[in-house]
């Protein structure tokens, strides 16, 4: 098979361009020219299946489908290239290559091992500008996280990147620093736009960015998203700009008002891009990246890799580097879980007692419905505590208002929606309580994040009705909470919680009972 056959099947089984499986096999080979010359063994997963060995061609049959084919033969130096004609796999995973010494690291961060544990690299190291040492001094950063250490020499390369790592690790100053250093400060016009999914996340990086570029004053970043006043916006954005930190709809309208020119945008971040593109800005991403005809590098951000993410990097990422973080045990979050079976009837009722009884400062509830959502708060307020509500109706001006007072201690409880789940970074939340038993399993897991955070630890309530029983049950073996999720009740009294003992399933079935 010739060069060209093989890049018209591969086209026409996947669906792709050959344009499209060109580049890619040109990128996938050259990674395996530079192994073979340091005499590495090559697997390689994702782009199809490949192995390297020096054999003739075989026939081989699908175990599963029964489907025989010829397995094609073309030299390349040194080995001989198998490849499966009905066996292909394609996804942003193209490339990724497993040596003997382990997944190649290129250009990311250097390991360090001190009395053989490992050390993290120091910020002071980091071949950037002065004025980013300063920034970083000034914020209080002297380590670098893993996700910061293997990203930002990447990122700095000019190189896309695609990370996966757990919220809490960093990811802000990961491409805030590669941004920051990229900006020509001469140029007052949109270099860098970084995406998010929700306005609180689009806050909280404006708000770091403009922290890390605090010693360039030329340098400036404005924060657009919905909710807002858009003449004010409009205004700052014609003042001059060099970084815009945006949400995908709020951005889209800005451009077709011409408000912004995206013609001098070098640079693209997507943080949160499962949960980006799940929220249905698949299309809205999609559009704008294509709008930036200067692109030299997308970044994309993301606790867990979907399918639509997978999509994006493929469609618009060159040669991408692929970065997992994997989280660590004395980083997770302490939080003890506990469920609660009760009855409509007497949910309000469990609700105010476990927060009076307990003595909790600050709780976030959750609900699944933005009218369930201002029932309750009006409910908790007739009976004294002080609380308010956050969900998708309000204005920003009233979000912004709401979550201060939540900081400030003004307001015990805050009843939310999930919507808001990710947008909220409260380090001293006392407990969540899941009012109601979230829809989708992942809300779950967003939810119980509100406590326990930076090194505290937390405490979560899931409230379940009888009929709910069973959902609740798949929800936490979904989750992998099952054995973390203990069940309580009331005392005698109803003044305080109980912790129930968890029953041996070992032995269900009685046997020991027979020796």
């Amino acid at each position: 098979m010739t060069r060209s056959q093989m890049i018209e099947t591969v086209a026409r089984k996947t669906g792709f361009t050959e344009a499209q499986v060109e580049t890619t096999m040109d990128a996938l080979f050259d990674q395996i020219a530079d192994c073979l010359r340091a005499d590495e063994k090559v697997t390689i997963a994702g782009f199809g299946r490949f192995e390297m060995r020096p054999r003739k061609p075989k026939a081989y049959t699908n175990p599963k489908t029964k489907v025989s084919s010829r397995l094609e033969s073309t030299s390349i130096p040194g080995f001989k290239r198998r490849f499966f004609a009905d066996r292909m796999r394609f996804s942003w995973y193209t490339g990724h290559i497993t040596t003997k010494s382990g997944p190649q690291r290129a250009l990311r961060g250097r390991e360090k091992k001190k009395n053989g544990v490992e050390e993290s690299m120091l910020y002071s190291e980091l071949q950037c500008s002065e004025a980013i040492h300063k920034a970083v001094e000034r914020m209080g950063f002297a380590e670098m996280t893993e996700v910061q250490e293997k990203t930002i020499p990447v990122m700095l390369a000019g190189r896309d990147v695609i990370a996966k790592a757990p919220t809490g690790t960093g990811k802000t100053c990961a491409f805030g620093i590669p941004v920051a250093e990229h900006i020509d400060p001469a140029l007052k016009a949109p270099q860098a736009v970084i995406l998010a999914p929700t306005r609180e996340l689009a806050q909280q990086i404006a708000e770091e960015l403009t922290g890390l570029t605090y010693f360039m004053p030329e340098v400036q970043v404005v924060c657009v998203y919905g909710g807002a006043n858009m003449e004010k916006q409009a205004k700052r954005l014609a003042e001059g700009c060099q970084i815009v930190v945006a949400t995908p709809g709020r951005l889209m309208d800005h451009y077709k008002h011409y408000n912004i020119d995206l013609d001098h945008v070098t640079q693209v971040v997507l943080d949160e891009a499962d949960e980006m593109l799940n929220m249905g800005f698949y299309k809205d991403v999609k559009h704008i990246i294509g709008l930036m005809k200067a692109r030299k590098s997308l970044s994309m951000f993301s606790a867990t890799i979907s399918r639509e993410v997978m999509d994006i990097g493929w469609m618009y990422q060159k040669d991408a580097e692929e970065i997992t973080v994997q989280p660590k045990e004395e980083s997770q979050p302490k939080i003890t879980q506990y469920m609660l079976e009760t009855s409509g009837r007497n949910k309000l009722s469990d609700l105010a007692q476990i927060i009076i009884g307990e003595g909790y400062k600050r709780v976030m509830v959750f609900c699944d419905t933005k009218f369930n959502t201002a029932a309750l708060a009006n409910q908790l307020a007739r009976l004294g505590f002080s609380v308010d509500c956050l969900h998708g109706d309000l204005s920003q001006n009233e979000r912004n208002r709401i979550m201060q007072n939540f900081r400030d201690g003004k307001l015990n409880v805050l009843v939310a929606t999930d919507v808001a789940a990710r947008g909220i970074d409260v380090s001293d939340v006392d407990a969540v309580i899941n009012y109601d038993v979230p829809g989708d399993n992942e809300h779950y897991t967003h939810r119980i994040g509100r406590t326990g955070r930076a090194k505290k630890e937390g405490v979560s309530y899931l409230f379940y009705v009888p009929e709910e029983k069973k959902r609740v049950q798949e929800l936490l073996r979904l989750t992998r909470n099952t054995d973390l999720c203990t069940p309580v009740h009331f005392d005698f009294n109803h003044e305080h919680i109980v912790v129930e003992e968890k029953k041996d399933n070992a032995d269900r079935f009685q046997i020991k009972c027979y020796f």
